[in-house]
């Protein structure tokens, strides 16, 4: 063989082991940790006995990172030299769950040091809390690495609660993300709560929102008096704790909560209303389809092989 071909053999060989080292699997730690999901499990149910609502945090955590350069875990990280956290910017300001990913981390590491990163274990508990809460299972993808720097500034990719559905689209397309996608994963609305400020726009009696229901409205209005703007209420108005699909037959009748949910039904001509109503009608279809969203979402601009690292503490880099 002349040496132009050898360099093409090892050039070949290179870019076919980059792109199969880029590449997440279900089985990644089956040779290395073989019970890591186990592991993971049995501290995410204790947690879950303790707070119903940690599923809702762990998923909010799990979407929050993702939109902020991948899932690469550094919302995760505390403010250190060079290390400006995400926590802190106003779109992360209520997420919470971050003592159970300490938990679980810590839990892993007394098994198995330095082989299962942060990143992945967001992936994992969001799903084992799922069907916890009563949702279908999906293949986790898993092999990701965890970022060695923070973006507080990029925060801004993550969709706020009051943005109008062009400006929502425009963020799920921006990752990757389809209007599918952005359908299916406000369906994780289905369990959790939310704070009166992130939707206090819509209660304002001297212009009525056509899109609500007028019971819904009062009922709003009677929980998130003046002056309470962190007191909390149910997405999910019907099954406030169980992982279905109420929370679309909720924007078919006007009681989404949050303005960004309800204007996927209530955009006159959107896309997003036809997909609504097929998830309204059919459980089975939206859990295949969440699902699949959560595969999508968590392989955005993922770190493998040799890129970045595999924390030992999940909130600071090694």
């Amino acid at each position: 063989m002349g040496e132009s071909a050898t360099i093409r053999l090892v050039l070949l060989i290179a870019l076919m082991f980059g792109a199969a080292c880029a590449q997440l699997s279900p089985t990644f730690y089956a040779t290395s940790r073989p019970n890591v999901t186990s592991i993971v499990r049995g501290v995410v149910q204790q947690a879950r006995n303790k707070d119903i609502r940690i599923g809702a945090k762990i998923i909010r955590v799990h979407f929050h990172d993702c939109f902020v350069d991948g899932c690469d875990a550094s919302l995760l990280l505390d403010y250190a030299d060079r290390i400006v956290s995400e926590k802190n910017a106003r779109p992360n300001l209520s997420t919470d769950g971050y003592a159970v990913i300490d938990d679980v981390k810590t839990a892993l590491e007394n098994v198995c040091p330095g082989v299962v990163s942060c990143a992945d274990i967001l992936a994992l508990a969001s799903e084992i809390l799922v069907v916890l809460d009563g949702g279908q299972s999906w293949q986790v993808q898993l092999g990701r690495r965890d970022s060695r720097t923070a973006n507080s500034a990029g925060t801004t990719a993550i969709p706020g609660p009051t943005e109008n559905l062009a400006n929502i689209t425009r963020k799920f397309t921006d990752q990757g993300l389809d209007t599918t996608d952005l359908v299916a994963l406000s369906g994780a609305h289905t369990i959790g709560r939310a704070q009166c400020d992130s939707f206090s726009q819509r209660l304002d009696a001297t212009n009525p929102n056509p899109n609500i229901d007028p019971t819904f409205l009062q009922t709003l209005q009677q929980n998130c008096p003046s002056g309470s703007p962190t007191n909390l209420n149910d997405l999910d108005v019907k099954t406030p704790d169980e992982f279905d699909n109420s929370h679309f037959i909720n924007l078919q009748n006007n009681r989404g909560l949050l303005k960004t949910d309800q204007d996927l039904f209530s955009t006159f001509g959107s896309d997003t209303v036809a997909i609504v109503n097929r998830f309204a009608s059919c459980q089975t279809n939206f859990f295949d389809a969440f699902g699949e969203s959560m595969i999508k979402m968590g392989n955005i601009n993922l770190l493998t092989g040799s890129k970045g690292e595999i924390r030992i503490n999940c909130k600071r880099i090694n």
